[in-house]
């Protein structure tokens, strides 16, 4: 928050002394002469307790509130029975502001008795009003008090967390509270031991606690409920008790700091700054996860892989999952990436669609490592950190090399040519496809030359008419006919000479279904004619109808043509051999 607009409001009786009270907090003294309205005044940061710009705007009845206002102070003359009885009637005014409500009991030198008896069933009634303060202008009495409070509904309001009527945490709060407490239970074990807590107390309040203070917390929590403290260490239930004793002893600030530093706002909704931090991507560039964002979402699987089995059941993709306000993989990644027998998303295919995910739509993967808390763990500035921007393609093809390490080949074919098999073996799958779970993405690891690299398939529909530019922008093209279907290669054909003719990406003429009998196409080129004017591979066969998985030799050749697309085709196995030598 910039700065802070507080409202004087007078709505009541005249003469209740709120200017008085704007003239005292200034001059530190009771002025002699009292304007009839005070000029605007601004506070500097540097004076005010919780060093935020205070700007104090003095209000009468017959003036509208400022929509500016952060906070409205409605003041009341506690001597004057008429001024405190006509207070309900402003609040009814005021609340329609949406803004916390002061209640400022002035002229308390004048009486030897308090009006916190009358104003009590009036606070209890609106949950806008934050507190009630009396004071005196006059010998200066709870002056500074009242301004600290004011600031403080505004900073640290109570109404987002807690329930004065049902004496408990509000829903929101307990549902951001707990996944702060899922985020740095670290080895969720469902408690936080002394090292995630010391860990939780330098992230937000940037000091540990020592031993005793550990164990005078942990101690608070063991005498007011039992299952609070468990092996030592502190519960999700001991938690949020703690929480809501900071806020009923009004140490409101405790937890709104701790929900800032997560990333939420005032109404508890976590921010855009924090979930999209600002990334530069220029044309042509590429984003992927940098080192210490697979470390990260390592960490993150074994924490969850309960059974060490290497792979997330559905329980364990579920409870991974519970830190995001809503479940961000369908059945469709268990398609798109590598499973185990029971087609539970192993480790390899849990990195896997992460990588697809930022490279595909980095927003989405800052938005999930922002729930995950990628940037408080790793005490980073933002998820951006996570995020490595490759050069531009046409500085790898000037200098015939290239640091990326994901790399996109985009397969067309007619309809029924074997696309969706093609991709589903690069899974290590035979014909095991369900339409209702389809996905026209497949990605995982192939090695060249030693080096692990992603080669991420995507399934272009085959609409001639309508293709864009996703659908031709990638690193190597794969073109699929079925040998046995007489018409299937010719789409390939076109496809080629209308798009890709003329582009630097090199080009693979896959022959799917070659356990079947192959066909003259109806082209008026072969195939392997076809190939041979055009100067690149002959058509490669590939079958996914086997009983063995599927041979995987062809998916490291589309990476390894990705990574070197200046190699000349036909003599391709030779010139990359050659080509390692020279310039990688």
């Amino acid at each position: 928050m910039q700065s802070i607009f507080f409202c004087f409001s007078c709505f009541c009786t005249a003469k209740v002394g709120k200017t008085s009270l704007i003239m005292s907090l200034v001059s530190e003294e009771f002025p002699d002469e009292v304007p009839l309205r005070a000029e605007e005044i601004t506070i500097p940061a540097d004076v005010t307790p919780e060093r935020v710009p205070t700007h104090i705007v003095d209000y009468s009845a017959n003036m509208a509130v400022s929509p500016q206002a952060n906070v409205i102070c409605i003041v009341y003359s506690v001597n004057n029975k008429k001024s405190i009885e006509k207070v309900s009637t402003y609040i009814n005014v005021c609340c329609s502001c949406r803004v916390p409500l002061i209640l400022v009991g002035n002229k308390s030198d004048l009486v030897e008795h308090s009006s916190m008896e009358t104003i009590l069933p009036i606070m209890n009634q609106y949950q806008d009003i934050e507190t009630c303060v009396e004071c005196s202008a006059k010998n200066l009495k709870n002056i500074s008090e009242l301004f600290y409070y004011a600031q403080k509904a505004v900073l640290h309001p109570t109404g987002p967390l807690y329930c004065p009527e049902e004496k408990e945490m509000k829903s929101s709060c307990i549902k951001a509270l707990t996944r702060i407490f899922k985020v740095s239970d670290l080895d969720n074990d469902g408690i936080l031991n002394d090292n995630e807590l010391n860990f939780f107390q330098r992230t937000c309040f940037n000091t540990p606690l020592a031993p005793q203070a550990l164990e005078d917390v942990k101690n608070v929590v063991r005498r007011n409920m039992t299952d609070g403290v468990k092996d030592n260490g502190l519960t999700l239930k001991g938690f949020l008790f703690l929480h809501t004793l900071f806020i009923q002893r009004g140490r409101h600030e405790t937890t709104w700091t701790v929900l800032r530093r997560f990333g939420y706002d005032d109404d508890l909704e976590l921010t855009q700054e924090y979930l999209f931090p600002l990334i530069k991507i220029p044309p042509d560039c590429t984003t992927e996860l940098n080192h210490n964002a697979y470390l990260f979402l390592q960490s993150v699987f074994d924490k969850h892989d309960k059974d060490r089995d290497c792979a997330l059941s559905p329980e364990e993709v579920k409870d991974l999952f519970k830190v995001f306000p809503y479940m961000p993989w369908g059945p469709d990644v268990n398609n798109t990436v590598c499973t185990n027998d029971q087609g539970w998303i192993t480790y390899q295919g849990y990195l896997s669609q992460w990588t697809l995910t930022t490279y595909l739509d980095v927003q989405r993967s800052l938005e999930y490592l922002g729930y995950l808390g990628y940037s408080i763990i790793y005490e980073q500035e933002s998820q951006a950190a996570a995020i490595t921007v490759t050069r531009n393609k046409r500085i790898d093809l000037q200098k015939k090399q290239t640091q990326r390490s994901v790399f996109r080949c985009n397969i067309l074919g007619a309809r029924g040519s074997g696309k969706s098999g093609f991709l589903q073996a690069f899974l290590g799958r035979n014909l095991q496809i369900r339409e209702d779970h389809k996905s026209f993405y497949a990605i995982s690891t192939t090695y060249v030359y030693g080096q692990e690299k992603y080669l991420l398939l995507h399934e272009v529909m085959p609409d001639f008419d309508f293709l864009s530019e996703a659908d031709l922008a990638c690193d190597v093209v794969c073109l699929v006919y079925d040998v046995n279907n007489p018409s299937s290669f010719e789409y390939c054909a076109r496809v080629y000479k209308q798009y890709f003719i003329d582009s630097k990406t090199p080009c693979m003429l896959i022959a799917a279904k070659s356990d079947l009998h192959e066909v003259r196409q109806q082209y008026s080129l072969s195939p392997l004619e076809f190939c041979r004017k055009h100067k690149f591979h002959p058509p490669q066969p590939f079958t996914c109808n086997t009983t063995d998985a599927p041979n995987k030799d062809i998916y490291t050749r589309l990476t390894t043509m990705a990574m070197y697309p200046t190699s000349c085709p036909i003599c391709f196995p030779v010139y990359v051999a050659f080509s390692t030598l020279a310039f990688w």
